[in-house]
């Protein structure tokens, strides 16, 4: 067991490494960010009002608001990554990774856009009369021939894969050690309730998750962001001192210091990386599944909300947490330490045990959302590879295994789970490298007509008559 282990972790090192994954996810980030002219900068504040604000896009087809597309994707993403994943990088690279983290949110909300707009433009209508899209999907429909059937077979076995390691073991597991940690309640009872509440969740299908997701994801973001404000405005003497160390370490490397061991840039940059795209999942392909579902009337509308998730899951959550390890000082206990780190540094400035209640809570809801969110891209890759009869079955083993989750010990899940994101990740970003050619010109046409997402929808379904390019 051991010899696997290791073969394993070697295997997630090459894929993670500086040689392979990352240069391929931040070039295809950047390629993608100038192709759309800085997409994401140019048009953020009316990605994020058209879908925070304007909301519901009910004039086109869809199973959910392209708002439950937003907090189903969102439910997703925010998850443990956004508590101990930050941790975890700051403590191996350094306070440098937290820029890298920023770097790769800032790309990767091109990539994310880009593969959204695909999930939304390839989407297909399935046995059951609902919207069905995503890499699993695009990849095939939109390169032809032996390629993208490639291509699309590989993205759906590898997103099985993770939907049970990222999506549901290790999430599982840090919803047991949570609940004993804030409540002392024992993991196989935690095992229980999860068994109990997914199953009632996931009978309901897409639309109860859409509903669920929409109404508490928003809240414990909020919970989880005040509680880091009120540690911030105590610790403020201090930030412009983790701002520094944040900038310089990203290009000088880190010393050691405490039971930190010293880091150098290359480190930092692969740390950052690594779980900035484990957050923000960005390039991976998933959060277009989710995207594929919404009502929208034209697929750069929903690219565009979708874009938005990377904003909020990198550049607000992730930062927070960042941040608040920096401030408090308590960044430099060593990797052995990033479980509790992000609790230690919010109990520094939180009286009681207010600050450990506040992490441990807000990683219960991070971690059992997330597990919702990805039932719901699993089940889409099982009805791609075995029809819509794939589902239920899927469903059932899916919400027994959040119970072996929650009472076994992931070391080796932990290892997979991370190895499956990296070769998830690789179909989906080949397409998108192939398929950038057909998603800026379509979306720069787009917002030619509608700059402001204002347009009615019978002016969209004029525009896309006149357009005729296969989007219906």
């Amino acid at each position: 067991m051991s010899s696997f282990n290791e073969t394993l972790s070697t295997l997630d090192t090459f894929v993670w490494g500086p040689l392979f994954l990352i240069p391929l996810l931040l070039g295809t980030g950047l390629l993608l960010t100038v192709r759309l002219r800085g997409l994401q900068f140019r048009t953020l504040f009316i990605a994020l009002r058209h879908g925070l604000i304007d909301r519901n896009d009910q004039s086109g087809e869809g199973d959910i608001s392209n708002y439950q597309a937003l907090t189903t994707a969102l439910a997703a993403t925010v998850g443990v990554g956004n508590i101990v994943g930050v941790a975890t990088a700051i403590s191996v690279g350094g306070p440098g990774s937290l820029f890298w983290m920023w770097v790769t949110g800032l790309v990767g909300m091109a990539s994310k856009y880009a593969e959204a707009f695909l999930g939304v433009r390839f989407r297909t209508t399935d046995s059951a009369g609902e919207q069905s899209g995503g890499p699993q999907y695009y990849l095939e429909r939109g390169i032809k021939g032996p390629v993208g059937k490639i291509l699309g077979i590989s993205f759906t076995f590898f997103a099985i894969i993770a939907s049970f390691g990222i999506g549901n073991l290790t999430q599982a597991n840090a919803v047991a050690t949570g609940m004993h940690d804030a409540f002392g309640i024992q993991p196989w009872i935690s095992g229980v309730i999860m068994f109990v509440c997914l199953g009632a969740v996931l009978l309901g299908g897409v639309q109860a998750i859409g509903r669920v997701t929409s109404a508490f994801v928003p809240l414990m973001i909020l919970i989880y962001v005040v509680g880091a404000i009120v540690v911030l405005c105590i610790n403020a003497a201090k930030i412009p001192g983790a701002l520094a160390l944040v900038f310089t370490d990203a290009f000088t490397g880190t010393a050691a210091a405490g039971g930190f061991l010293g880091s150098g840039i290359i480190l930092a940059l692969q740390m950052g990386v690594a779980r900035g795209i484990f957050s923000n999942e960005s390039g991976m392909g998933s959060a277009s599944i989710a995207a594929a579902a919404a009502k929208t009337s034209h697929p750069v509308r929903q690219g565009l909300v979708s874009m938005t998730q990377t904003f909020i899951d990198t550049i607000i959550v992730v930062s927070f947490t960042g941040l608040v390890i920096i401030s408090t000082g308590t960044w430099d206990q060593g990797k052995q330490n990033a479980g509790t780190m992000t609790a230690d540094a919010f109990s520094t400035a939180l009286p009681g045990h207010w600050g450990g209640m506040i992490v441990s809570v807000s990683l219960i809801f991070f971690a059992f959302s997330t597990i919702i969110g990805w039932s719901y891209y699993g089940e889409r890759c099982m009805e791609r590879l075995f029809g819509r009869h794939g589902a239920l079955p899927y469903r059932l083993i899916f919400t027994v295994v959040v119970f072996f989750g929650a009472t076994t010990e992931l070391e080796t899940v932990w290892t997979l789970a991370d190895l499956a994101n990296g070769l998830m990740a690789l179909p989906n970003l080949i397409g998108l490298l192939v398929l950038s050619g057909l998603v800026a010109r379509e979306t720069l046409a787009y917002l030619r007509f509608d700059p402001k997402l204002r347009a009615s929808h019978e002016d969209v379904a004029a525009y896309v008559a006149n357009e005729n390019n296969g989007w219906k």
